[in-house]
């Protein structure tokens, strides 16, 4: 049978592709995928034992058995109910405009906004010392913005009085000083949840939206890894 294997970040880099279709046997896991993988790619090896797996837009676990005419991307962790209001999830290449953003989420009833934003940052003074020019940023994009739906929806069930949501990520390349990403959101009041709402979005969306970061400097060009390796509970409630 045929399945449809997306590389993305370091493991594009090591695969030599973005994309290609592979046969394997009836019955193959992830794990045998992965094992044919590193055969017809001996450099992605190092990149396999931290990578995650993804199928049809849902992580998967090792022993996951594919059906043929699967969508299985492989990447690295990331460097990173309905409500009343309004919610936004965006994946774009233009200038967050964080006015415009807003707008449509303010409802007569909102008396509070928390907005994060990210930025690339040029300077880092904590743990190792280093200068950054730029970041390029690349995201799976159906499957991030299925997660930031995830994401949203795990804020409204801790905090039920948060009105509207907005996750907008910026991707391509960008210079040091430039807003990279943006959480809001909004409530009646301010002490309904929206502040910690905003920190657990951005928390969150490190931990399971597939983006990744190239870093740009005086000492080369890096990817920016994390280590967070979802589990069974990081899948959407549709997919347990």
């Amino acid at each position: 049978m045929k399945v449809s294997v997306k590389y993305f970040a370091t493991l594009r880099e090591r695969a030599g592709c973005k994309e290609e279709i592979l046969e394997v046997a009836e019955g193959t896991t992830v794990l045998e995928l992965k094992a044919a993988i590193e055969s017809a790619h001996p450099a992605i090896k190092p990149s396999l034992p931290t990578s995650i797996v993804a199928v049809n837009r849902e992580y998967a676990a090792d022993d996951q058995v594919l059906e043929p005419e699967d969508e299985v991307a492989l990447f690295p962790p990331v460097s990173g109910g309905s409500g009343s209001g309004v919610d936004h999830f965006q994946i774009t290449e233009d200038e967050i405009d964080l006015n415009r953003l807003l707008e449509p989420m303010i409802l007569p009833t909102t008396g509070a906004a928390c907005v994060f934003t990210g930025m690339v940052r040029g300077t880092t003074e904590r743990g190792e010392a280093r200068q950054t020019e730029k970041l390029h940023y690349e995201a799976y994009q159906p499957m991030a913005q299925e997660k930031m739906a995830q994401v949203a929806s795990e804020i409204r069930e801790r905090w039920p009085q948060v009105e509207s949501i907005a996750i907008v990520q910026r991707v391509g390349e960008l210079q040091a000083g430039t807003p990279t990403v943006m959480i809001a959101c909004t409530a009646a009041h301010r002490d309904t949840g929206v502040f910690e709402a905003a920190r657990y979005g951005i928390d969150r969306l490190k931990e399971i939206v597939p983006i990744w970061k190239k870093e740009s400097g005086p000492g080369g060009e890096t990817w920016v890894e994390g280590s967070y390796q979802p589990t069974s509970e990081d899948r959407s409630p549709s997919a347990k």
